[in-house]
């Protein structure tokens, strides 16, 4: 989740094309379900984008995204000069 701060940057173009790619090309042999990306509409939303990661298990998850959380962190500043932040959920209704 990249909370939406006032005179921040966000690439969108990018973090769906390539930084998406990169974090599929490294989760999908690990388990990854899904990928999907929310961009706000609103000027007065929390968050300006939040990437959703679907996964079977809580572990495929950890087994998958932790490995590489370095490799994704680098390649934040090609998109973005915001601190994301993340939150693991399940998914109840």
């Amino acid at each position: 989740m990249y909370p939406n701060e006032q005179g921040k940057r966000f690439d969108f173009d990018y973090y769906i094309t390539k930084h998406g790619a990169l974090v599929k090309q490294r989760l999908e042999p690990a388990g990854l379900v899904r990928l999907e990306a929310d961009k706000a509409v609103d000027a007065t939303s929390p968050f300006i984008a939040i990437g959703h990661l679907y996964f079977n298990s809580l572990e495929d998850f950890h087994n998958g995204f932790f490995p590489h959380a370095a490799e994704f962190g680098e390649d934040l500043p090609n998109f973005t000069d915001i601190a994301p932040q993340l939150q693991v959920s399940e998914i109840t209704a």
